[in-house]
């Protein structure tokens, strides 16, 4: 077990508590537009994967150049507006959009400048709902599905043999703002970033689009129980890449999903 029960439970608990919040954000866009009149990229369907990947690829190669640089100042700003970006149109689904504005820019200075592992959790679970709605409606199945593979490959590779994806991991944990779930105990940190948060719930938005909350609530599930597999069976102080875990219960979901 990588962590002690009640941490690697705690860190579910909120895992599963982003995707199903994700989910309620992403469907009360359905058919609707995004705050402030924010346009979704314009990817082709057939092609969204491959773009996303690449736009991916590039912002890696932006962060380490920044962690090359120790540019922190750089670092800090474009953490504090990914947040407030995504929070914006997180919140807009709950309050008037300029409200959501104010929350968000209140939250995003303070998870910056002044974060503690409360409010860091807490903005997480709304964070990638934002970033769902904006990508979801421009990815098919097919796309997304095409994508996963993809990540879980690049993620192998970036954690066994480049290992590049476990100094990104430390140099955020060293800034203190670091873009995924941060569970301290002890002298310890339970962590799990950010894409193992956003990919699993981006294909489960795209089932919830064009098969409705059953079968994305099944895919759900089944990654949740992946994620614990994972956990419960990794061994201390050993990284792992998540995603090919996660990705076949997307798979194993969205296949019981067919039968249901």
């Amino acid at each position: 077990m990588k962590h002690t029960a009640i941490i690697t439970l705690i860190l579910i608990g909120l895992f599963l508590g982003a995707q199903l919040m994700g989910l309620v954000i992403l469907n009360k866009y359905n058919n609707k537009e995004l705050p402030f009149n924010i346009k979704r990229p314009e990817f082709r369907q057939e092609t969204s994967s491959i773009s996303l990947l690449l736009t991916i690829l590039i912002v890696t190669v932006f962060a380490f150049l920044l962690i090359r640089l120790r540019a922190r100042k750089v670092w800090m700003i474009w953490f504090f507006l990914s947040v407030f970006f995504t929070l914006v149109i997180a919140f807009s689904v709950f309050f008037n959009q300029y409200l959501a504005l104010v929350i968000a820019l209140v939250l995003a200075f303070l998870k910056t400048l002044r974060n503690n592992v409360y409010l860091h959790n807490f903005t997480e679970l709304f964070i990638y709902g934002g970033l769902v709605a904006i990508f979801a409606p421009v990815l098919s199945l097919v796309s997304i599905t095409i994508l996963l593979i993809l990540i879980s490959v690049y993620d192998i590779i970036a954690v066994w043999k480049t290992k590049h994806m476990i100094k990104l991991a430390k140099f955020q944990t060293e800034m203190k703002v670091f873009a995924g779930l941060l569970i301290p105990y002890g002298k310890k940190v339970a962590i799990l970033g950010g894409g193992d948060i956003g990919f699993p719930l981006l294909f489960g938005g795209v089932i919830l689009l064009s098969s409705g909350w059953l079968r994305a609530l099944i895919v759900v599930l089944c990654v949740s129980v992946a994620l614990s597999l994972l956990l419960f069976k990794g061994k201390k102080k050993k990284f792992y890449p998540a995603m090919p875990y996660l990705t076949a219960g997307c798979f194993v979901g969205y296949l019981i999903g067919l039968l249901v």
